[in-house]
């Protein structure tokens, strides 16, 4: 019986084809964009939290003060208030992991016919671990380099690629300053940051080769800022209240006065990024969700006109034996039928879509089985959900009402 049902709403819609394509068009738009838009959140969402994780964990940036001079006060780190002795001093801290000092600026890289303006970073070797940065080939400095302030470096893959191409860059010479320094190992790829800057488009070397043979220092010993690691997220805020007790005691800094120093927690403002491309992601997806329930209204005013303009088939069909279920089983079917196929149309097209923006403009689409299968369901719900008023309708009719409809 309900294949005979299935035969016969088939050729129902067959026998207004313009018709049925227009109420399946509803559909086939609605879950075709909710699926593009929650590839596009999803792949934004993934994109922050690989930036995220570039960065390491549990992270707090520690800056040396400001200063004022003539009337003109100074952004946070023109000051050298901070020392070598302070990290060493923080690394002792309860449910810290990890320190590392750092001082940068920028510097020409020479390496045969090739040179390369880039950012050289002078840490440790806990600067590695920090970042939760690794080595795709050599080995890092160590503290008997940070002793000697020996000419040694570790070169990100930006760096690499525009002075070696595809020549090892292990154990080679480059000159930084016109200085002679031994290249001990690469960087892994690390990729854009949180702001969009290329991480690895930098050199490492020890923090006192870049204080005594790079940069200079105004006072021995001083770095800009000091990164610190947390052991767990939990363990944050004592790490944090810790470390801004310690430095205002060692900074001598009175009891009313300003810190010459700032304390930046970088997980909690990565953590609401991430937050916030997530509820991006939700409304893409709300946004598009409105498309189905137009989807779902079209399919039910098409219903309707297909109700009135079959009424007397209907009277018919009753008058020889058909009862009120199976009239409303009939237009139910092709509720049924119109939401599927165009709910199968609108998944190839919203995959399509996403596959075609990220092969066009770059952009990263995350396509999942569960958005799919939401977005269908959704769709199927609501195709059926407003198709069965019509059906309803439909079954509801007299007999005798229904043949004497002109």
């Amino acid at each position: 019986m309900i294949s005979a049902m299935l035969g016969e709403a088939w050729l129902a819609m067959g026998a207004n084809r313009l018709r049925t394509f227009l109420t399946m068009l509803g559909m086939v738009i609605g879950v075709g964009a909710v699926i593009l838009m929650l590839a596009v959140g999803q792949g934004a969402q993934q994109q922050v939290q690989a930036s995220i994780a570039s960065m390491g964990s549990n992270l707090f940036i520690v800056l040396s003060g400001s200063t004022t001079s003539g009337g003109l006060r100074m952004g946070g780190g023109a000051a050298p208030t901070l020392t070598l002795a302070d990290a060493q001093a923080i690394e002792e801290l309860p449910s810290v992991s990890a320190v590392a000092p750092s001082s940068s600026g920028t510097a020409q890289m020479v390496y045969g016919p090739n040179n390369w303006s880039t950012q050289v970073i002078g840490s440790t070797p806990s600067y590695l671990t920090v970042r939760d940065w690794r080595l795709a080939e050599g080995f890092p400095f160590t503290d008997s380099d940070i002793r000697s302030a020996t000419r040694v470096a570790l070169l990100g893959q930006t760096v690499v690629q525009n002075l070696f191409g595809d020549e090892s860059a292990v154990g080679k010479t480059i000159r930084i300053k016109n200085s002679p320094y031994v290249v001990l190992g690469v960087l892994a790829q690390k990729g854009q940051s949180l702001d969009g800057r290329d991480q690895d488009d930098s050199v490492i070397v020890p923090v006192t080769t870049a204080q005594r043979k790079l940069f200079g220092s105004q006072f021995a010993g001083t770095v800009r800022m000091i990164m610190v690691q947390a052991e767990s997220a939990e363990s944050m805020p004592a790490v944090e209240k810790s470390m801004n007790e310690l430095l205002r005691q060692r900074h001598r800094i009175r009891e009313n006065a300003d810190n010459d120093f700032s304390v930046r927690n970088l997980t909690a403002a990565a953590n609401t990024a991430a937050e916030t491309a997530q509820v991006m992601s939700l409304m893409l997806g709300a946004i598009a969700s409105v498309s189905l329930l137009v989807g779902g209204i079209g399919i039910m005013n098409i219903m309707l006109v297909s109700v009135t303009e079959r009424t007397r088939e209907i009277g018919i069909r009753m008058a020889i034996g058909a009862r009120g279920n199976d009239i409303l089983l009939q237009f139910l079917l092709e509720a049924i039928i119109i939401s599927i196929i165009g709910c199968l149309i609108g998944v190839a097209l919203g995959v399509g879509g996403a596959l075609l923006v990220n092969k066009i403009s770059g952009m990263a689409v995350v396509i999942t089985v569960s958005s799919i299968v939401t977005a269908f369901a959704v769709a199927a719900a609501v195709g059926i959900f407003f198709g069965w008023y019509p059906a309803r309708k439909a079954a509801g009719m007299k007999p005798i009402d229904a043949l004497r409809y002109q």
